[in-house]
């Protein structure tokens, strides 16, 4: 795949290793957690493996349920109390009425970076086919922090993850940071 001379120098240039949140909304898994029962959070656990892998940190985890309030809230938190590099939420984005976390988070960037979503979108249209079209997934800047909003389901963050916020968050923290 090309890469332009730029492009080239600036990874060069950008962090080798990231500060990370990692965000699951889901209010079934909030609700499990808070009467205390087993949680199971499968894609929140391949994100962090992902990461750590890549030889990132997770400083932030944490399980929220789908409240515009709560979403903004925890992202708050993850920028000033934990002084993250980047933020990544699963799941929340879906077509329904209780799908919010790209309402929650959109309107606060103060850079949106649309390729995100428009090649997440494709590379998912390439995995599954035309199911692609209701894939919603959303990147920017608040607040000098990288923010990523992405499907929940293990597929979607596998390929989210793997292929576009491994190879890209230090280039983008870089410039965000600047």
């Amino acid at each position: 795949m090309y890469m332009s001379l730029t492009s080239e120098k600036h990874k060069e240039e950008a962090p080798k290793r990231l500060t990370f949140a990692v965000i699951t909304v889901s209010s079934s898994r909030y609700q499990n957690q808070a009467r205390g029962e087993k949680t199971v959070d499968v894609s929140g656990d391949l994100i962090c493996e992902l990461l750590k892998n890549a030889n990132h940190d997770v400083k932030f985890r944490k399980i929220i349920p789908d409240d515009m309030l709560e979403i903004r809230k925890t992202l708050t938190d993850a920028i000033y109390e934990h002084k993250v590099d980047v933020v990544v939420f699963s799941g929340g984005t879906g077509v329904s009425k209780r799908d919010v976390t790209i309402e929650a988070v959109l309107p606060l960037f103060e850079k949106d970076i649309p390729g995100f979503g428009e090649i997440f979108r494709f590379l998912s249209f390439q995995e599954i086919g035309t199911a692609a079209i209701v894939t919603r997934a959303v990147a920017g800047i608040y607040r000098n922090t990288l923010i990523f909003c992405i499907p929940g389901s293990p597929q979607a963050v596998k390929l989210a993850v793997e292929k576009l916020i491994l190879p890209e968050a230090p280039h983008i923290v870089k410039h965000a940071k600047e």
